[in-house]
């Protein structure tokens, strides 16, 4: 009778499961429906015109990047207005190849907002992590407050603290890497809390009962567990925070986005297609570079 009771309760908890679940897929599903519908009633879902013709001339200027002018373009390129006369020649290799140049120095700019705001955050946020993990036990005043900023951090979007920043600092790429610090604080810390809460606590109470500061526990205990899963959740965000820098110089704070901003304003679709290119090549190989290393860390 137990064993039979045991399965039956065992069942009951797996009904009760599947049927939570099922409640959520179909809470979510309404939401969805609710969305399409609104926008749908105000006229929000339009696809413009000659959508199909737009996306065929893009793909056609996307199909070929500018950086082949520096081989194949044109030597002398004249442009004329409509009633013949000429206003300009130019070298169109030349010409591309100055815009490269400027694309490599704008990637370096990138590469170092998104490096050094990972680091600011990352050190930022270590003192909040360890505040907020709730099996470390902190005063509960403090762990709220620290909760609450790491939450207020995430819910601000990078563009948001950079439009701020930028009136602040100024134009450049200090905006942009305190902008990245302060939001990817809010990551940083939730992820350093949750790795701290997953520790045996079994270890931290045998080295807390032979008298040891909490400075001695930590350095003893608790780092060498979460030191791994640090420098994994660092790279990850420093990934991420690679492709976010991008579109940071879009407010003015530097980089591939200064450049992103003005090819998109031009309709220099070719030009766009090269930066974008640049940009997948250094999110590819900052991936399998940081993949490598996170394995080596298991």
């Amino acid at each position: 009778m137990k064993t039979l009771s045991s399965s039956s309760v065992s069942g009951n908890a797996l009904l009760k499961s599947r049927q939570g679940f099922a409640g959520l897929v179909m809470l979510y599903a309404g939401i969805v429906l609710l969305c399409v519908w609104t926008l749908a009633a105000a006229g929000d879902l339009s696809w413009g015109r000659h959508p199909w013709d737009n996306l065929l001339k893009t793909l056609g200027e996307f199909a070929r990047p500018s950086f082949l002018d520096v081989w194949w373009g044109p030597e002398r390129l004249e442009y004329r207005s409509e009633d013949g006369t000429l206003l300009r020649v130019e070298d169109r290799r030349e010409v591309e190849a100055n815009f490269l140049a400027a694309l490599v120095r704008a990637t370096w700019v990138t590469f170092q907002i998104a490096t050094l705001g990972s680091l600011l955050a990352a050190l930022l946020a270590l003192p909040l992590g360890l505040l907020s993990a709730r099996n470390l036990r902190a005063p509960r005043w403090l762990a709220l407050g620290a909760s609450s900023i790491l939450d207020v951090s995430r819910a601000i979007h990078t563009l948001v603290f950079g439009l701020v920043l930028v009136g602040i600092v100024g134009l450049g790429p200090t905006a942009g890497i305190l902008a990245i610090a302060l939001h990817s604080m809010g990551t940083y810390g939730k992820l350093y809390a949750e790795s701290i809460e997953t520790l045996d606590m079994g270890a931290v109470e045998a080295v807390r009962a032979t008298g040891a500061t909490p400075v001695q526990v930590f350095f003893s205990t608790v780092w060498p567990s979460v030191l791994p899963q640090f420098v994994s959740n660092h790279l990850y965000i420093w990934e991420f925070n690679i492709r976010d820098s991008t579109i940071l110089g879009l407010i003015g704070a530097g980089g591939l986005g200064l450049l992103i901003s003005e090819a998109v304003s031009l309709f220099q679709w070719d030009r766009l297609a090269t930066i974008l290119i640049v940009v997948v090549a250094l999110v590819t190989v900052f991936d399998a570079l940081s993949r490598r290393i996170r394995q080596g860390l298991l």
